[in-house]
């Protein structure tokens, strides 16, 4: 209902409330011990070469980049008799001999003698205790911190010792982590734990900056050739002999198919029996006549090389014979590449590619596992299926993704107060020039690789000119400089003489027919947001061309005479944000009348739709919320008017009480906005999108900056942080392999397509916490 009441007596009658900086939920109200505390890691570690190692290492590295200053991840390093190794790294704090019973002494009594020391996390493997399992029980009975104990595997199926022991273990723990489904349920049905007690934490693996698959061929040497490959520690238990025996029927159908076989043998079964076991696949490749066909590539290939022979691979086939295992970090590989996958039916890949991800043979079975490989490569539609899907199902096990379930464990074991800090990446344009040729930033993305299908608009141009800006007064980069330069001239060639500007552009630089089909009013103010914030920024800078500026302050002072009728809010809110900036330099009272005319307009809206619990410019919230408040402080500053400093803090709070719990942000969803009267039945889990999260944390900066000790910079903060987790699927938004975002958060997983419009709001959100 419309309320004839003026601006002043409408903001006298209800007084702003007193807002006060809130806390994380974590342990609110205690005081925080300048000392870390540790997490003490039970593991094999490197330079010790096997699957555990490996993996906690990938774990440790992954805590250590995504958090700061919560806890100090040290490592207590498993050896045995016949495994001892130097450790050249200051993880290392302790080493324990699982074979010397006086070693686990001596190891218990410096952890319950340590005051830093407040969890002890066990990644368990049988035959890492071989022999030594009742002193490993001794062992956990006499340590007195928290223990949480990571089981690789679980075995279905016990005698009645072996139930015993793992249900002595985990009676011996505060939680236990499994990474299947499966190993779950077997320890709930078969070993009797209360699944309470149990948090199933995927294997991690790597986030992948995709490379064309034929430049990768040619790289190793396999141009013109179908690939398939397996990779990790040669042994017995690979049963690599059943794609050998497979392949004869497979090259009669694809000739040009070469077997890559990546890896050494095992270290361990090297030190019983020397290379036994990749003497005899030599041996059977030759009585096949296999050897223009199978290619050993023998040794501990690093994680880049790895990473690229999966990815030049056209198929992946995974063999091994054991029913019982669990999960494969190998296998874990292949999927984070979006390598079509063929496997025996261990658990981890029943699970994982169980929607159509990849194919099943059976254990031993050469025919069906021919049948199976032929089938595949002659489907190229169901190669890219396969890979869609896997890099799908892969993106919430990635080892950032990992580290946050990892660190949400550790915060409820943990006894000290632990608050999560998400630590800020370095910035990192990269994918941001990958989506920039010399016309503009190019819309869409399929995961990284830039859409140029779907062309160009001037939103996104607007935006990355910004970041951009800001990128160069941080670095001085002339890289950045060229960047300013690309974005600035597509903003000034998509305006029309008429002053205005038009959005969409295709791959072959012509207009669409979508300018005439939608309202631009919207995007003609993020232009001149951006050319009015790049002309405050870079009027004086010596390397910017001065032609340029004077065109963008030409198109700036053209759109001001053509642009007195525009109605949308958020458009009158850029351009109020951009010839505030512009003003800054012109210092024209002609532009501050257009300033107070746009904002009038929005006071007008505000005290039309605004109610007692309704504080608001519209009878709904949807996208770019934050932009209508933060504007009106503009406003405030350009022409001194106090109506609208009040009215931008009135509505920005209302706004945030919307979208801010105590220790996250869920902005409004654009699956269902919230509408007035209805706000109760609005929540919505996913559509959240990375560009009103970004616009959220440009406002907050504002009002902190106008209202220091309002908790606006603490909001800042845990806004940030959904981009790093922090959001309600706790997993990552950005991805820092390739310095893109994702598309959205949806409400069972995250848009794993790198578009323009999320990789700079990222950007924009990242420069807002750098001083210039």
């Amino acid at each position: 209902m419309k309320r004839d009441i003026n601006i002043k007596s409408k903001i006298t009658s209800r007084p702003l409330k007193k807002k006060t900086a809130f806390k994380n939920k974590i342990n609110i109200d205690k005081t925080f011990s300048k000392e870390l505390p540790k997490v003490l890691m039970l593991t094999t570690y490197p330079p010790r070469e096997c699957g555990i190692a490996t993996y906690s290492y990938d774990l440790k590295n992954a805590l250590d980049s995504t958090f700061e200053d919560c806890f100090d991840i040290k490592i207590c390093a498993l050896e045995s008799n016949i495994e001892n190794h130097s450790y050249g790294t200051k993880d290392v704090d302790l080493v324990l001999n699982t074979d010397n019973l006086q070693d686990f002494a001596s190891i218990t009594n410096k952890i319950n003698a340590s005051n830093d020391i407040e969890l002890v996390m066990i990644q368990h493997e049988f035959g890492l205790f071989k022999n030594n399992e009742k002193a490993f029980i001794n062992f956990l009975k006499s340590i007195t911190k928290p223990i949480v104990i990571a089981f690789h595997t679980v075995l279905p199926s016990p005698n009645k010792e072996l139930e015993q022991h793992v249900k002595d273990l985990v009676s011996l723990c505060k939680m236990v982590t499994v990474m299947t489904k499966s190993s779950s349920e077997l320890l709930i049905n078969t070993y009797g734990v209360n699944p309470e007690k149990i948090k199933i934490i995927s294997h991690g693996t790597h986030l992948v900056q995709h490379q064309e698959k034929q430049t990768l061929k040619e790289k190793y040497n396999v141009a013109n050739r179908k690939v398939i490959s397996t990779f990790g520690f040669l042994g017995p238990g690979k049963s690599i002999e059943t794609t050998l025996d497979a392949l004869p029927v497979i090259i009669e159908e694809h000739p040009e198919v070469i077997y890559l076989i990546v890896g050494k043998t095992h270290p361990t079964l090297f030190n019983q029996e020397g290379d036994v076991y990749r003497d005899y696949l030599i041996e059977k490749v030759e009585t096949l006549k296999l050897t223009d066909h199978v290619k050993f590539v023998n040794k501990f290939a690093p994680l880049p090389e790895l990473l690229e022979y999966l990815q030049l691979s056209d198929c992946y086939v995974f063999t091994s014979k054991d029913p019982n295992q669990a999960v494969s970090g190998t296998f874990s590989y292949a999927v984070s590449c979006g390598c079509p996958i063929v496997s025996t039916p261990i658990p981890h890949a029943t699970e994982v590619l169980n929607n159509g991800n990849g194919l099943l043979f059976d254990f031993g079975n050469s025919k069906q596992l021919a049948e199976k490989v032929i089938g595949l490569l002659n489907d190229d539609d169901l190669k890219h299926t396969m890979r869609m899907k896997g890099l799908h199902a892969s993106a919430s096990t990635s080892w950032e993704n990992a580290a946050i379930s990892h660190a949400h464990v550790f915060s409820d074991l943990i006894e000290k107060p632990l608050k999560l800090k998400y630590k800020k990446p370095k910035i990192n344009l990269n994918h941001l020039k990958t989506m920039t040729p010399d016309v503009g930033i190019i819309q869409f993305s399929k995961i990284n690789t830039p859409d140029i299908e779907s062309g160009y608009t001037l939103d996104d141009n607007a935006r990355a000119l910004i970041a951009a800006c800001k990128c160069y007064k941080l670095t001085q980069d002339p890289t950045e400089l060229k960047l300013i330069k690309t974005y600035a001239n597509f903003i000034l060639k998509c305006q029309r003489d008429n002053g205005l500007f038009l959005n969409y552009v295709d791959k072959n630089k012509k207009f669409t027919k979508q300018n005439n089909e939608v309202n631009l009013e919207d995007s003609n103010g993020r232009g001149i947001w951006a050319l009015g914030y790049t002309y405050y920024l870079m009027e004086e800078s010596i390397d910017l061309d001065i032609t340029l500026l004077q065109n963008i302050k030409c198109a700036i002072n053209q759109f001001n005479l053509n642009a007195k009728h525009f109605k949308s809010p958020r458009a009158l809110a850029f351009a109020i944000k951009g010839l505030y900036y512009f003003n800054l330099k012109m210092d024209d009272k002609k532009i501050n009348e257009n300033i107070n005319d746009a904002a009038n307009k929005l006071v007008e809206l505000y005290n039309f739709h605004s109610e007692n619990t309704w504080n608001w410019f519209e009878p709904y919230l949807t996208y770019a919320n934050s932009v209508l408040p933060e504007s009106l402080l503009y406003a405030w500053k350009a022409t001194g008017d106090t109506r609208y400093k009040y009215i931008a803090k009135e509505s920005f709070d209302f706004l945030l009480s919307k979208i801010f719990t105590e220790d996250c942000i869920r902005v409004i969803s654009n699956q269902s906005w919230l509408i007035k009267g209805f706000e109760d039945k609005a929540v919505h889990n996913g559509g959240e999108q990375p560009i009103d999260v970004a616009y959220t944390i440009l406002a907050l900066k504002e009002f902190n900056i106008i209202f220091p000790f309002e908790g606006y910079d603490d909001k800042m903060e845990i806004a940030f942080s959904w981009f790093l987790g922090n959001n309600q699927l706790k997993q990552i938004i950005y991805n820092p392999c390739t310095g893109g975002c994702h598309d959205g958060l949806e409400e069972q997983n995250v848009n794993l397509n790198q578009g323009a419009e999320s990789t700079v709001s990222y950007l924009l959100a990242r420069f807002a916490f750098e001083n210039y």
